[in-house]
């Protein structure tokens, strides 16, 4: 078993009342699936031991498992003596091991445990590794029978230490009829051979066991006797059961000292638990008791000095007076032996302390030890233990419910003061409580952990009061230690006052503190003493002394009892003041050492710092402060002490005593103006103030100042004192001309007087003057008459017209008629008929009032009413127009009282707006859709507003005359919503339709998940109603990003402008492709703009993170909406990785060129490359050439370069640039998918032209992955030099030499031929044909092996996908229950007439509780599987019925199941039991299958799915990576040699850009990228576009290949649509050859579209043959059509095919190709290799025991073995057999075989093909005989030769791991069948399904009838009658009711 480590978690401790209990850290020890019994520690080591239901732990003090033991289960019963034959047992079944007894030997460092298997035998083990086995009796006897065999039946023991040897003391329980004869209590040996005999040693004889029935509770060891606590009935006529004492002496061997009383805990008579608890006397025996076994439980104390004397009593009455006192009998000899008391001389109980041979024994005392319960509030209380503390006994108790309780004893009361789970609830704590060794900590074990718990927590108080508050008698506060402890852990503890006891007396335990301080506070300025009172001071020794410590200034203390006295430091030791304060306080503590034993605060302050905190109140600031500071007027000082010095006037602190003139109303101040406040610029003025004690200044000589705070300046003026009234003066300021600069209307003015130039008198409060100019905001003569008269405001004409003081106006220039009005500016300029518009006039004169301009204004004629709450003075008048006729124009007319009218020169317009359409006509629910209404005179009033229905639309930008811009607003509801716009009083509703509110976008999944920092990563993102959505955005908030982001555009719409014609147009957006804006929360968002690539994709870059920002955010705006990225991810975030890095081509010389020879893969290196992006998202160029990606590894990208040099992008260098991209293009760092497709399509065909004696240029390499572009230094191609030109005459020469020489050989070769023998021509004939068969051999075998290496590499990285797309659990079930049903009961109604719809629901209701009766359901399985009609086919169908319609029952389900499967069992053990559960013939099998599927669905989602399904994903692009033959299935790469392609065809990837969207409509197309091949027929190629283009949306949901169209779009050429079959197509000879990509000349990178598929009527498509499919429609490809003609793809099915006359010259190849076809068995191997790191991963997770085997296999796989040991089958080879059948081959492969019963996928004929494969090898795995193979052995088995003997191990593996497990319980199984049958109850109906069996039974009516009547049970029960009853109900049949 695995050990489990302790793990630490805090426990919350409870507290009654008031008292709490803080967290206390603890640890814990847990082991599954196990009961823990016992729990014992050797006291030299501190090492623990658990005994469990079949183990032994062995944990360290700290709880961690060092050792562990399996005792069991074993075989055995109860009533067999120890055996090793099971046959000598047949009774004998798997018994677990309960540990009875568990005991440290520490004189031999041993372990001595007993379980209760084999009679209750005993074994010894090391204390130092409980694993080894030190002894055990291979053939006991019965003296060696130590532990009662029976769980329930308690055993006690204790080793005692004898002179020489230790000895065993066990007492026990009557248990089972074999262990009547063990005596209840014996003596037993350690040591020997013999070990736990009792042969020789003392017996505890017993006349009737059944009469002496002890219950022990424990066994104690004292000083000099070992006791033991016992209950049991009294006598035969005692019904109650009453507690005991028993003792022995520690010497006695032989028990002739044997005693014992009852014990009376008054009102609880049964003891539970008892402790030995350590004192004085011996101790005391502690015991927890209780009334019955309903009852409550007390806690009683027997001193054991006391029980000792009782017992010694009892004895000596025994001896010598034969058990009678005066009192009566006292003392008698019990367990009905023939002893009785004597009468023995005085002196032998002396003589014989431990008695002898002839002393009377047992002994039992007739007179009880009484004693009151100390605690009764405790229910039921199981365990317990004490500890003495302090002289304080504390108690420890374990109840019931997994409670630890703590309990103060105060003598003759327990105080409860602490309780605390140590388990789980309701689980009782062991009797088996144990202190450590140092006695901190308790041992506490529960049925299932052992908890370590610290007795106290003292070290979790930090100071004193909470450590006193605790309540806990194990601390108290060491008080010059300053630490809560234990009392022996505070030196001096003893001592008076030194340690605060927590649980003492309040008054006698209070921590110790500053009582009084004179003074409190003292000036920084002054040193003194301080004089602290604390009571209850320590009394220190004469060398120990107290300090005190004012903040770091420490000074020694002078302590007279309980008052200290301290030096205050001096003012430079102070720190200082901070700016702005008066004072500082500062700790100051009684220190002992560098203990603080008591502390307060004490205050420094500085009075001169008070006067200074307020300004304008300087001495009222000092008097009122809260330190002793007084104010000097005289020197305007604020001072400590008692007055001011030199005699000086005092103002003295309003707290002082016995003084008058103190506080701040004493104070000399200004009370406030005597004058006006209002002072008018450019007029002379004197200001006059009152103030008040300035008497307190001595000199009456001073001067005075006014001072005025100007802006910008401080005006003093000389002032003068007058006296006034009482004690009240006068200041007059010197007269001013006061002329702020700049003019201002108003001006506050602060002011205040000094006494001299620096002496600021008290300021009452603020004072200010109003300065204030008439010419300053008074621009015209109605706004001078409008002024406030208290300003005496005029309009002065004199020179320039102005509003002046009226002082300063000649009184005949002041103008009382002001000018007419003058009107500047309208509008609107235009409004509806209607009438209803603000119009806004602006001028000025326009009135000085409002009565001035109430009916003063018309327009066009037609009165206007004012608007009084806008109407600003002389400027500004609003009107609403009135109603008139339309195209009504005339100006605005304004009349002030009856004088001549002003007329404006603008006119206003009454104009009818007109709608007349929107666009666009629809937008999500959430609204931000962009609104544009068209119409006429839509520029009428200003304040235009728009509405979709009773929502506000909001408009944006200017309105034009034809146009308004508007942003919809949110709507309740998806639906139609009418476009109104109000213009003032009138409304216009769009008559020529509705806008329509969609709903809202939802996304489902975006993916990849991860990029780089640089950004430019295309996520793809599904969703629904994508394509409304007009701006969609990617967005991120960063954090930390630095101080200047690029491009901080805000993200809004742009602004629009009016244009001519009146229509808007928007401004033209310079914005980059990432634009960046901080936010207020001062992060920075980053957004990329998506593109929707339909209804359902949106592709978005992902954003570059700029400098060293993180990522704190990152999500989708869809207009109004915004989506988290984890939330459309499927709760995975967005990971940033950083930046990739490529080294240059050369690292050595970067400044030359790489040197490449055409034909090599060029090999980049680098870091990171492949962190956040994938293979094919990379773009590799040199120059304008693509160098193509094979491999992306982390540090490694292969690419393979053209061939020739390709040209530079910049035709001006010489040297091309080597780019590699990814991710969509930028604006400024990738070019155009237009550019990069011609480009290469055109380089491409110049490179194909390109002679070899071109120079070669040197292109430099570049990388482009999303945003990052990486330059790699230029690359120089190696080609081949042409040789130089040679002279024509010379080669005429040449030529005419080389022909003679040639003609003389060949005539020598002739003649020299024909002398040859013919074995010499054969033999050179073979060695061609071999050499050619090498060539071609190893030229295949390299390019395999480079295909191997490549798709090894790639694989993992692309099939990262999007998800897994699980079948949701109904389809599942109805896959698995219905394989091959095209209706099934899930998916159908019930179809009966609605007339009798509610009757025979009613019956079918009964039908399903008959069901519920588990004899008719077996009766009705049993007769079915009877009749001969009924096939194999219905038997799977109505099991299949029957798992539904009893799905909510599984509980129920799989008891029928092994009901029916031990019937089965008995029926094959009769014939063959290996052929059971072979194959599905009978109706449990089927329901075997349909049982496992249930409960491993959700094992299969969680675990065993994602490897499943990365199997297939790896299968599927295998397959399509290589041409697959259309006609006759066959593939290039596969794993069935049947499906093998054996030709060589050549083909080409090309990777096409499919336009994916809604087509010629307005939304705007997605490019998609796909892979395919131009040897793949158009339905292959539309297949594989669907896979890519749909990759993350399972099957079910993706367009039909039917449906759609493949056109190719080639720019100005048109678009042409691709079929299999047209008029283009090849037909020779009776074959017509399907078309493919390459038929087409369909170029790398061309672009195609999938379009709704149309009737040839359209004239859309022109090919009779556009159905047909690939893979799944081979039957139809097969037969051709009716006029004999044949299809075929890549190669005929004849087996010469016919080879066209230009490929003449190819036939010798071809020839040699066909003549070993094997060697393209390569391809198997490469296809395996590829493939086998999935299939091991697969089968792993399959046959994997690392995590928890799901319970149902695990409970299926002991029934099997049950059925098994009941029918005597031992052959492990049957019930391997069994388990395979039932499991791994039933279901498992049934799985691999059938991917699409899980997940939403298609499985083409080719995967099919490979996975039988696959599920092949599974299958011989599972097979124990041994896996030969041989030259004649199918390829399939071939290939998997190596891996089949370690799978087979595997399975050998799983089936012994689960076996070893702990057995599943039928509850457990149970519980989980519950779960189940919850989980998916609401997918489930089972109505139809009942009807369906129903069916059945009315088929096999009157069979099933009989066969219930002839059952005696079924008769009783009236199943019969029942469903006859049904029968009427579901369809009125007649019967015999």
């Amino acid at each position: 078993m695995t050990s489990l480590l302790p793990t630490l978690f805090l426990l919350l401790l409870p507290l009654p009342s008031r008292r709490s209990w803080h967290l206390a850290l603890a640890q814990h020890f847990s082991a599954p699936n196990t009961t823990f019994n016992h729990l014992a520690m050797d006291a030299a080591t501190g090492m623990l031991y658990v005994g469990a239901v079949n183990h032994l732990y062995q944990l360290t003090p700290d709880l961690q498992q060092v050792g562990e033991a399996v005792t069991g289960p074993i075989w055995d019963s109860p009533d067999c003596l120890p055996f090793r034959d099971r046959t000598e047992c047949p009774q004998a079944r798997p018994t677990d091991n309960a540990n009875q007894l568990l005991l440290v030997s520490g004189q031999a460092r041993e372990l001595v445990a007993c379980g209760q298997v084999r009679q209750g035998v005993c074994e010894k083990r090391s204390l130092g590794n409980v694993a080894q086995l030190v002894f055990r009796a291979e053939d006991p006897g019965d003296g060696q029978f130590v532990a009662a065999n029976a769980p329930g039946v308690a055993t006690v023991g204790l080793v005692v230490s004898a002179p020489g040897r230790d000895l065993l003391y066990v007492a026990r329980g009557l248990a089972g009829k074999l262990s009547a004869g063990v005596p209840p209590l014996t003596v037993r040996q350690l040591a020997g051979p013999q070990a736990f005999s009792s042969e020789g040693l003392g017996r505890l004889v017993v006349g009737d066991f059944s009469d002496y029935n002890n219950s022990y509770v424990g066994a104690f060891a004292g000083t000099q006797f070992a006791y033991f606590l016992f209950r049991r009935r009294g006598s035969r006529t005692q019904a109650d059961y009453r507690s005991y004492v028993a003792r022995v002496c520690l010497n006695d061997a032989n028990l002739y000292s044997y005693v014992e009383m009852p014990l009376v805990c008054q009102g609880y008579s049964l003891v539970q638990a008892a402790y030995l608890a350590p004192g004085q006397g011996g101790g005391t025996l502690l015991v927890v008791a209780s009334p019955g076994p309903m009852g409550g439980s007390a806690l009683c104390a027997f001193p054991l000095q006391e029980v000792d004397s009782r017992m010694e009593r009892a004895r000596r009455l025994c001896y010598t007076m034969g058990g009678h006192s005066p009192a009566g009998e006292e003392a008698t000899i019990e367990y009905g032996v023939t002893s009785r008391c004597v009468f023995l001389p005085s002196d032998s109980p002396d003589s014989y302390p431990c008695g002898d041979e002839h002393t009377p024994s047992p002994i039992a005392s007739h007179q009880p030890l009484e004693a009151e319960p100390l605690l009764t509030s405790i229910p039921h209380l199981s365990a317990v233990a004490a500890l003495e503390e302090a002289g304080h006994t504390i108690v420890f108790l374990g109840d019931t419910q997994g409670q630890l309780h703590k309990v103060f004893l105060n003598g003759s009361t327990g105080q409860l003061y602490s309780s605390l789970p140590v388990g789980p609830p309701g689980t009782a704590v062991n009797p088996d409580l144990l202190l450590d060794r140092n006695g901190s900590h308790l041992y506490v074990m529960t049925s299932s952990q052992v908890t370590k718990v610290p007795i106290s927590s003292c070290q979790n108080f930090p100071d004193c009061p909470s450590c006193l508050q605790a309540q806990d008698p194990f601390c108290g506060w060491c008080v010059l230690q300053g630490r809560c402890v234990r009392k022996e852990q505070c030196a001096g503890s003893e001592q008076s006052h030194q340690w605060l006891w927590s649980y003492g007396a309040p008054e006698g335990s209070l921590c110790l503190a500053i009582q009084s301080l004179v003074p409190s506070q003292q000036p920084r300025q002054e040193q003194g003493q301080v004089t602290m009172v604390v009571p209850r001071l320590p009394v220190l020794a004469p060398d120990k002394y107290f300090h005190c410590a004012f903040d770091d200034y420490e000074t020694l203390a002078q302590v007279d009892d309980s008052q200290v006295v301290c030096e205050s430091p001096p003012q430079e030791q102070l720190p200082p003041s901070g700016e702005g304060t008066d004072h500082i306080t500062v700790p100051l503590a009684l220190m002992f050492e560098d203990i603080s034993v008591a502390v307060t605060n004490f205050s420094f302050y500085d009075c001169q710092a008070t006067g200074a905190l307020d300004v304008a109140a300087p001495c009222s600031a000092c008097v009122r402060s809260p330190w002793r500071c007084h104010w000097c007027p005289q020197s305007a000082s604020c001072v400590s002490g008692d007055s001011c010095p030199d005699g000086e006037r005092t103002v003295y602190h309003s707290q002082e005593a016995d003084v008058l003139t103190k506080g701040p109303d004493f104070c000399p101040h200004v009370e406030g103006l005597a004058t006006s406040h209002l002072v008018p610029v450019g007029w002379e003025t004197r200001l006059a103030l009152r103030v008040r004690n300035l008497h307190h200044y001595q000199s009456k000589a001073a001067s005075y100042h006014c001072w005025l705070e100007l802006p910008g300046a401080l005006l003093g003026l000389q002032a003068s004192l007058e006296e006034g009234d009482g004690d009240t003066q006068l200041i007059r300021c010197q007269a001013q001309q006061f002329r702020p600069s700049p003019p201002r209307k108003e001006l506050q003015v602060p002011i205040y007087v000094t006494r001299g130039n620096t002496h600021r008198v008290d300021n009452a409060g603020n004072i200010n003057v109003t300065l204030y100019d008439c010419t300053v905001g008074h621009e015209d003569c109605s706004h001078c008459q409008a002024a406030d008269k208290n300003l005496s405001c005029v309009w002065c004409s004199q020179g320039r017209p102005t509003c002046s003081y009226r002082p300063l106006c000649p009184p005949e220039t002041v103008e009382s008629l002001c000018p007419l009005p003058s009107i500047h500016l309208i509008k609107p300029q235009t409004g509806p008929p209607e009438g209803g518009v603000a119009l806004t006039i602006l001028g000025s004169n326009l009135g000085s009032r409002l009565e001035d301009v109430a009916d003063a204004v018309t327009v066009a004629g037609q009165p206007c009413r004012l608007d009084p709450t806008l109407y600003h003075i002389s400027t500004q008048i609003v009107c609403v127009t009135s109603p008139a006729l339309k195209d009504t124009t005339g100006p605005i007319k304004v009349t002030i009282k009856n004088r001549p009218p002003s007329v404006s020169a603008q006119l206003f317009s009454y104009q009818d707006p007109v709608l007349r359409n929107l666009s666009p006509r629809q937008g999500p629910r959430a609204g931000g859709t962009l609104l544009t209404i068209f119409g006429h005179h839509l520029l009428t009033e200003s304040n235009v507003r728009a509405f979709l229905g009773d929502e506000p639309c909001h408009i944006l930008g200017p309105v034009c005359p034809e146009a308004i811009v508007c942003r919809t607003g949110p709507w309740a509801t998806p639906g139609e919503a009418e476009l109104l716009v109000v213009f003032g009083l009138a409304q216009r509703r769009l008559a020529t339709g509705h806008f329509s509110y969609t709903p809202d976008p939802q996304l489902l999944s975006a993916e990849p998940s991860v990029g780089f920092r640089g950004g430019g990563r295309m996520i793809r993102v599904t969703g629904t109603n994508l394509d409304v959505v007009q701006r969609p955005l990617l967005s991120v908030w960063l954090e930390e990003a630095p101080a200047g982001p690029q491009q901080l555009d805000p993200q809004q719409v742009a602004e629009h402008r009016c244009v001519d014609g009146g229509h808007p147009q928007a401004a033209q957006d310079t914005k980059a492709w990432q634009t960046c804006s901080w936010l207020e929360t001062g992060l920075l968002e980053c957004s990329t703009g998506c593109s929707a690539n339909s209804s359902g994709l949106l592709l978005c870059p992902s954003p570059a993170l700029p400098g060293l920002a993180r990522l704190r955010r990152m999500f989708f705006t869809l207009d109004n909406i915004r989506v988290d990225f984890v939330n459309a991810s499927g709760g995975q975030d967005f990971l940033y990785q950083p930046d990739p890095h490529l080294h240059p081509l050369s690292r050595d010389r970067p400044a030359h060129p790489y040197r490449l020879k055409p034909g090599n893969v060029l090999d980049v290196e680098g870091e990171g490359l492949n962190l956040g992006i994938s293979k094919d998202e990379v773009q590799v160029q040199i120059g304008k050439g693509e160098c193509v990606v094979k491999t992306l590894t982390l540090t490694h990208l292969y690419c393979e370069p053209p061939m020739w040099p390709p040209p530079p992008l910049n035709s001006s260098s010489a040297l091309p640039e080597f780019i590699v991209s990814s991710g969509p293009p930028c604006l400024y760092l990738i070019p155009t998918w237009e550019d990069s497709i011609w480009g290469r399509g055109q380089g491409g065909e110049a490179n194909e032209a390109a002679p070899k004696q071109l120079p070669a240029p040197t292109p430099c390499p570049q990388v482009h992955m999303g945003n990052l572009r990486l330059n790699l230094g230029p690359v120089k191609y190696e080609v081949e030099a042409s040789l130089p030109s040679f002279p024509t005459e010379a080669q005429i020469g040449l030529g005419v030499g080389v022909s003679v020489l040639i003609s003389m050989v060949l005539l020598l070769i002739l003649m020299y031929r024909r002398k040859s023998k013919q074995a010499m021509r054969d033999y050179k004939k073979v060695l061609v044909q071999l050499e050619n068969l090498e060539i071609s051999v190893g030229d295949q075998c390299r390019k395999e092996f480079t295909d191997l290496m490549t798709e090894m590499t790639d694989l993992s990285s692309d099939l990262e996908g999007s998800g897994i797309p699980f079948l949701d659990y109904k389809t599942f079930t109805e896959r698995v229950f219905f394989p091959g049903h095209h209706g099934s009961p899930l998916r159908s109604e019930l179809d009966v007439p609605d007339a009798r719809r509610a009757t025979v629901k009613q019956g079918l209701n009964q039908l399903a509780n008959l069901l519920n009766s588990k004899l008719f359901l077996i009766k009705f399985i049993h007769t079915l599987e009877e009749q001969p009609t009924f096939s194999q086919r219905d038997r799977c169908y109505v099991a299949s019925l029957l798992s539904l319609a009893l799905h909510g029952k599984l509980e129920y389900l799989t008891d029928i199941m092994k009901t029916l499967l031990n019937d089965l069992t008995a029926q094959y053990v009769q014939k063959n039991p290996k052929l059971m559960l072979r194959r599905t013939e009978t109706m449990v099998e089927k329901l075997l299958t349909n049982w496992m599927s249930i409960c491993l669905y959700s094992f299969l989602k969680e675990v065993a799915g994602e490897p499943l399904y990365m199997l297939f994903r790896a299968i599927k692009y295998q397959v399509d990576k290589g041409p697959v033959d259309a006609v006759t299935g066959k593939a290039k790469r596969t794993l069935n040699d049947s499906r093998l392609l054996r030709e060589d065809v050549e083909f080409w990837p090309l990777t096409l850009t499919v336009l994916v969207g809604p087509g010629t409509g307005t939304g705007e197309l997605q490019r998609v990228p796909a892979r395919v091949l131009n040897t793949d027929t158009i339905t292959q190629v539309k297949e594989k576009v669907l896979d890519q283009v749909y990759k993350g949306t399972p099957f079910s949901q993706r367009p039909s290949v039917h449906a759609l169209d493949l056109e190719w779009r080639s720019g100005l050429a048109g678009h042409l649509t691709l079929s299999d079959e047209d008029l283009t197509s090849v037909t020779q000879n009776q074959w017509k050859r399907l078309n493919t990509l390459q038929h087409y000349k369909v170029p790398d990178g061309a672009t195609v579209g999938l379009i709704p598929r149309m009737h040839n009527g359209n004239g859309i498509s022109k090919s009779p043959n556009q159905s047909f499919l690939s893979g799944e429609s081979l039957p139809m490809l097969e037969d051709g059509d009716e006029s004999g003609i044949r299809l075929w793809h890549l190669v005929k099915c004849t087996e010469e095919p016919e080879v066209p006359k230009q490929r003449r010259s190819s036939l010798r190849e071809r020839e040699r190709a066909k003549a070993i076809p094997e060697i393209y068995l390569t391809r198997l191997l490469s296809m395996k290799g590829t493939l086998q790191k999935f299939v091991d991963d697969t089968f792993q997770a399959i046959l994997s025991v690392d995590r928890p085997v799901p319970i149902a296999v695990k409970y299926l796989f002991d029934f099997l073995d049950e059925l098994a040991d009941k029918y005597g089958i031992e052959d492990q080879e049957t019930l391997h057999i069994w388990k395979t059948n039932s499991l791994l081959l039933r279901f498992w492969v049934n799985t691999l075989k059938n991917p699409q019963f899980i997940f939403d996928v298609r499985v083409s004929d080719n995967v099919d093909a490979i996975l039988t494969v696959i599920a092949q090898t599974f299958i011989d795995s599972c097979t124990i005989s041994e896996h030969k193979v041989g030259r004649d052995s199918p390829v399939n088995k071939l290939l998997y030769a190596r891996e089949i003997p370690r799978y087979k191990q595997m399975v050998e593996k799983y089936y012994a791991d689960i076996r070893q497990n702990t057995t599943a319980s039928y509850q457990e199984m149970n519980s989980a069948l519950t779960e189940l049958s919850g989980n998916y109850a609401s997918d489930i109906t089972c109505l139809v399904a009942l009807h369906e069996l129903y069916n059945y039974i009315n088929k096999y009516y009157d069979q099933i009838i009989s066969a219930l009547e002839e059952d005696p049970v079924g008769q009783k029960m009236q199943l019969a009658y029942r469903l006859q009853q049904i029968a009427a109900l579901v369809e009125n049949k007649v019967t015999d009711l």
